[in-house]
C-alpha cells in the first residue's frame, strides 16, 4: 500500500470516527470547499449545503442523533493528485429516544490532493433505507 492510499484510508476512518462522535467540524475539514455531493432523488449540492443539513439534523434531534457506521473499501486507485474510491457503507442513525434507522449502499468518491493533503471533492452516494 502506498503512502497516498494509506492517507485516503485514514481520511475515511477519520470521517467515520468523527461522525460517531458528532464532530462535524472535523468531517467538514475532510471536504474540499468546491466539493459536490450527489444522492438519488435530489439535485447535486455543495459543501455548504452538506454542512447546513448536518447542522439542521443535529438541531432537530436536540442533543443530536447517535450515528454509527461501517464501511468496506472495494476499490481505491490513486493517479497523481487525484484518486477514486468505490465502497459499501452502512449507517445507523438513532435519534434521541427513537429507534435506529439503517441505510446502506455503494458510493463512488473522488479525492484531490492539494498542498500535500487529501480531501473529498466529489461523492455519488447510492445509500438507501436497508430492509
Amino acid at each position: 500500500m502506498t503512502e497516498d492510499e494509506r492517507a485516503i484510508r485514514d481520511l475515511v476512518e477519520t470521517w467515520f470516527v468523527s461522525s460517531r462522535r458528532g464532530d462535524l467540524a472535523t468531517v467538514l475539514d475532510l471536504i474540499a470547499d468546491d466539493a459536490i455531493f450527489m444522492v438519488a432523488g435530489k439535485p447535486p449540492f455543495d459543501k455548504a449545503a452538506f454542512a447546513a443539513a448536518s447542522r439542521d439534523a443535529n438541531a432537530a434531534a436536540g442533543n443530536g442523533p447517535k450515528v454509527d457506521g461501517r464501511y468496506r473499501i472495494d476499490e481505491l486507485r490513486v493517479m497523481g493528485d487525484w484518486a477514486y474510491m468505490r465502497n459499501f457503507i452502512e449507517i445507523d442513525v438513532t435519534p434521541p429516544g427513537g429507534d435506529a434507522v439503517r441505510r446502506s449502499g455503494h458510493t463512488l468518491t473522488i479525492f484531490r490532493k492539494s498542498e500535500g493533503r487529501w480531501q473529498l471533492v466529489r461523492d455519488a452516494n447510492l445509500v438507501m433505507l436497508a430492509h
